[in-house]
């Protein structure tokens, strides 16, 4: 029990650190998006995250461990598949919106994750079932929408339905991702899978890039540009994803994708001080909502708990 209870808050851990670093990648794309296209900047950002894992893959390797055989491949094959369509479109999204509205439509993809956890995966279903799951996830995206809905100038049409129907695309895909890459986490562990999906993302993102891309565009912007593309690849793809890795395999994916919502907090306030976007005070309330809907979600028990109170 106190090893289960350990794992637990390792598990938070890992994803409150990913709630915090998830707050930037649409800042980073919004800014990269004035001097990238959106298949070379995915392209690179995701061959830098790869170079920057495969030391630490290499190294728990060599100390044993889950092989990485053709099974391990094919396993995490499948998870790509969803992240190439999702990193392409989040980034074409931000041509239709600002990085603060696109994190917080983003998150509309608990209720995907949520359906897909309970139809991929029975063990996730002790969550699912719960008040505090299902209000906290009802609540999270109306406040979500909230935010959409109440910004300024909504009624001129500032955001095109072909923004939203990009949204939409990349935010389905990135629920589907985050349930099939489970298998792989748990097999693998974290740093394995990533290392190997992340090699493979990059390798299908190539021949996107050379056929609708530009694959010279690092030696056409400044060093400046460039570093920013491999701070974010590391920060934002490599650390980030490991931790939610770490999370999913500790506390399950509909709860840590529920509690995603809090990311659009970070990412509102950041791209009001970057690039000034504002709140009104709709999307003030509706971010409270949010907030409350995450707390809620956060309250779910264990499922030894849940295993526990059934059998009373």
């Amino acid at each position: 029990m106190q090893n289960r209870h350990g794992n637990v808050s390792k598990g938070y851990a890992a994803l409150f650190a990913t709630v915090v670093i998830w707050s930037m990648p649409s800042l980073f794309q919004f800014y990269l998006n004035r001097f990238y296209d959106p298949w070379a900047q995915n392209f690179y950002r995701y061959s830098v995250a790869c170079l920057a894992i495969a030391p630490f893959v290499f190294y728990r390797v060599r100390r044993g461990g889950p092989r990485i055989d053709m099974h391990a491949v094919a396993l995490c094959f499948i998870p790509c598949l969803p992240n190439v369509v999702h990193q392409i479109t989040q980034v074409l999204a931000l041509f239709y919106m600002g990085p603060g509205v696109y994190a917080i439509f983003n998150r509309s993809s608990v209720i995907f994750t949520a359906l897909l956890a309970l139809a991929f995966f029975p063990e996730e279903r002790y969550v699912i079932r719960q008040w505090q799951f299902q209000v906290g996830t009802l609540l999270g995206l109306v406040g979500a929408f909230g935010v959409v809905w109440f910004q300024a100038n909504w009624e001129t049409g500032v955001i095109a339905w072909r923004g939203i129907i990009i949204a939409f695309t990349a935010t389905f895909c990135w629920a589907l991702y985050a349930v099939l890459v489970k298998r792989p986490s748990q097999r693998l562990g974290s740093i394995r899978s990533f290392g190997i999906i992340s090699f493979i993302t990059s390798l299908l993102l190539l021949p996107l890039t050379l056929a609708f891309g530009k694959i010279d565009n690092p030696l056409h912007v400044t060093a400046h540009v460039n570093l920013i593309l491999i701070i974010s690849a590391i920060i934002c793809i490599t650390m980030a994803h490991v931790l939610y890795y770490v999370a999913i395999r500790e506390i399950g994916v509909a709860l840590s994708q529920t509690l995603q919502l809090l990311c659009p907090i970070g990412a509102l306030g950041l791209s009001a001080l970057i690039f000034h976007e504002r709140l009104t005070h709709a999307q003030l309330w509706s971010a409270a909502i949010l907030l409350l809907g995450a707390f809620l979600a956060m309250r779910t028990k264990p499922p030894a708990l849940v295993e526990s109170a059934e059998n009373i």
